[in-house]
């Protein structure tokens, strides 16, 4: 048994872990750690907040364990109808760095009318991810 399981937890197939822990971990500065395997078990990455948690494994470590995906995961664009939101810290930077990766923005950084900054783009794997951080 883990110690202290989160109460949900979401696995994401990526197709590089390193490229998704320099997107989350590095740009956007979210807990990200590689997570702990066991022999045999794939390798993968944590961002735990709460109870929650969210998995990154590779795509072909997926395929691997459970070869009825393959066709399915090549067939379908990641994240379509799924998005995720973070709140996060100094966003204007953020939106820079991602400017400066060249990654891909749907909505760029504005000031809502309900106290939030916000920006939406996509992460190297094409997941929708919305950053938001309190206006001040």
């Amino acid at each position: 048994m883990r110690p202290n399981p989160a109460k949900f937890s979401m696995q994401i197939a990526v197709a590089e872990l390193g490229t998704t822990e320099a997107f989350y971990a590095g740009i956007l500065d979210l807990p990200v750690k590689r997570g702990v395997t066991v022999r045999g078990a794939p390798e993968h990455l944590i961002m735990k907040r709460g109870e929650w948690e969210l998995i990154f494994v590779e795509e072909a470590a997926v395929i691997n364990t459970h070869p009825v995906l393959e066709e399915r995961l090549g067939s379908y664009p990641k994240g379509v109808g799924m998005t995720l939101h973070f709140q996060v810290e100094e966003i204007e930077d953020i939106y820079d760095a991602l400017v400066d990766e060249g990654l891909e923005i749907l909505y760029p950084l504005e000031e809502k009318p309900y106290g939030m900054k916000e920006l939406w783009c996509f992460d190297p794997d094409g997941y929708l991810v919305v950053l938001e951080e309190p206006s001040r």
